[in-house]
Parts: structure tokens; C-alpha cells; sequence
């Protein structure tokens, strides 16, 4: 493997895999249930987009429980959530 290989394959740990592996370990979603090209497509959306919308939800609680207001601070500005 050349240098240049070694370094990708260490960025590739750091960016893409972990996301994989949250997917299939923590949220338990290690196969489609539906079949079909456009039926796994449309689930493999739907399986991201939860996986983002959990990311953003936690730091939001995050942002919350440092904070001790109720406001979305650093993601959509200062926006109130009353």
C-alpha cells in the first residue's frame, strides 16, 4: 500500500465508517426490509435522515443543558423554542 493509500484509509476511519457502524450497531438497522432498488434507496434515505435528525436533536439537549435556556443556540441562530 503507498503512502498516499495509507493516509485515505486513515481518513476513512475518521469520516464515513463511524457513521456506518452507529447505523448498524446502536440503531439496529443491519438490513433492508424492503425490496427492491428504489424501495432500499428510499429507506436508506429515510434511515439517514433520522440518523441526522438524532444528531442535531442531541446537541440541541446539549446546548440546552449548558446553557439553562430554552433556544437553539449555534443551529439556527437564536430561535425560541416558546
Amino acid at each position: 500500500m503507498t503512502k498516499r493509500g495509507r493516509a485515505l484509509y486513515k481518513k476513512r476511519s475518521q469520516t464515513v465508517e463511524p457513521v456506518f457502524g452507529q447505523i448498524k450497531e446502536t440503531r439496529g438497522c443491519d438490513r433492508f426490509l424492503r425490496r427492491g432498488k428504489s424501495a432500499c434507496d428510499s429507506e436508506w434515505k429515510l434511515i439517514c435522515t433520522t440518523h441526522n435528525l438524532l444528531k442535531l436533536w442531541r446537541r440541541a439537549v446539549m446546548n440546552v443543558k449548558e446553557s439553562g435556556r430554552r433556544t437553539l443556540r449555534g443551529m439556527v441562530g437564536e430561535a425560541c423554542w416558546e
